[in-house]
């Protein structure tokens, strides 16, 4: 007679962060806790402590872990198709590309996987169009960016990146970019020549610690753009999807870039899907051949982004964005001179700075663990509360909390 087969040995925490030591490349430094099990708000680790999510994935949670329209659109599509490559039409894209589009306001949509992705095609997108419309000679095109953005971490991102972590030993470096102050009109107008193909920002710096502009400022980079004639290109991987109450923040001004790259919370936190969408002057530079995807825009990423369309055409989660958002901003005020000494919060998203007395980020980060919220620092003293939109206002509540025990104990 066969033996029964023996359960499988479960591994602790612990256990499981050694493991990783030998055979992950060391490019993170995650916090000790190891998620097993996750919905809504709330994740699990291997041992069953509860900790609340108030990172969600850096906005690719937006609507919570396992949201059950998203998990039920990704079931459907797993019993019938996943990928066919772009070598052939799948039944899911025209509808997926149309109801972005209709979404965002723009004409045409280009589909891509990762936010990286989506940055790098609208930089190649925004020199053809640059060589093939506003007539830049060869090869002379130059893009505008502003100092301690975040776009990415190919190599020609960190081209143009500030942070010297980012840069440090990956040189050399793809040539073409001007770096300006962040914030500041004059400086982006003296770099803009005719040259320039675009000019791309976030509309919200959230990984230089959720840095907002002042008022005027992004409709300031549209006028200036639409008179130099380039293209405004406005990277909303983070910001975007009703992360800050609107679908896009550069609706907080009125404002329509003529190019806006998607990602993180398109997919739903199920797959990687993201999205170059612009107007069909820009987008219809491309011809077959001159860029792809193998991924891009399969069946699988294009069922659950139709159901991230369908969550945010209803309007909800703009709305709890706002709602919430105040909370969390009169939760922070309350904490102003009380271990903060600082903030900026727009919709459910704060870069929170900590009286450096207190501890790192990361040292704050790690003492609301043990409290059972989790968050992320960035750079020095400075922690992101960047909350599911579908987060309660006890959960929220509680969190803040939370953060008031780790500041005043």
């Amino acid at each position: 007679m066969t033996a029964p087969a023996r359960p499988a040995r479960t591994r602790g925490s612990e256990e499981l962060i050694r493991a990783e030591e030998p055979v992950l490349a060391h490019n993170y430094h995650p916090l000790p806790v190891v998620v097993a099990r996750a919905e809504g708000a709330w994740v699990e680790d291997v041992e069953g402590r509860r900790y609340l999510d108030m990172l969600a994935g850096y906005s690719a949670l937006n609507f919570g872990h396992r949201h059950p329209a998203l998990t039920e659109a990704a079931h459907r599509q797993l019993d019938r198709l996943t990928l066919t490559s772009r070598a052939f039409h799948n039944d899911r894209l025209a509808s997926f590309a149309e109801r972005l589009a209709g979404l965002t306001g723009t004409d045409m949509v280009l589909p891509m996987n990762t936010g990286a992705e989506a940055v790098e095609s609208g930089i190649k997108v925004a020199r053809k169009w640059a060589y093939d419309v506003k007539g830049v000679p060869a090869d002379r095109a130059t893009i505008v960016v502003a100092a301690d953005n975040f776009h990415g971490r190919t190599t020609t991102i960190v081209s143009f990146s500030t942070d010297e972590t980012a840069r440090s030993g990956f040189g050399p470096f793809t040539p073409g970019f001007r770096v300006v102050p962040y914030n500041d009109l004059a400086a982006l107008e003296a770099a803009v020549d005719e040259t320039t193909a675009a000019v791309l920002i976030e509309p919200i710096q959230g990984e230089a610690g959720v840095l907002i502009p002042d008022t005027g400022y992004l409709a300031g980079v549209r006028e200036l753009t639409r008179r130099a004639g380039c293209l405004f290109v406005a990277d909303e991987i983070q910001s975007g999807l009703g992360r800050t109450g609107r679908t896009l923040a550069v609706e907080h001004e009125s404002v329509v870039p003529d190019v806006v790259l998607l990602g993180k919370a398109l997919g739903g936190g199920i797959v990687p899907v993201s999205a170059v969408v612009g107007s069909r002057e820009v987008l219809g530079v491309l011809r077959p051949g001159e860029h792809g995807s193998t991924f891009g825009g399969n069946p699988l990423a294009a069922a659950v982004g139709t159901a991230v369309v369908d969550l945010l055409e209803t309007g909800e989660f703009q709305r709890r964005a706002t709602e919430l958002g105040a909370v969390l901003r009169e939760g922070l005020t309350a904490l102003v001179g009380r271990g903060v000494v600082g903030f900026r919060a727009r919709g459910l998203w704060a870069g929170v700075d900590v009286d450096p007395a207190l501890g790192t980020g990361r040292e704050i980060s790690e003492r609301l663990m043990r409290e059972g919220v989790l968050v992320k620092d960035t750079h020095g003293s400075t922690i992101r509360l960047a909350p599911p939109l579908t987060v309660t206002g006890e959960e929220l509540a509680g969190a803040l909390g939370a953060l008031e025990k780790v500041l005043t104990s």
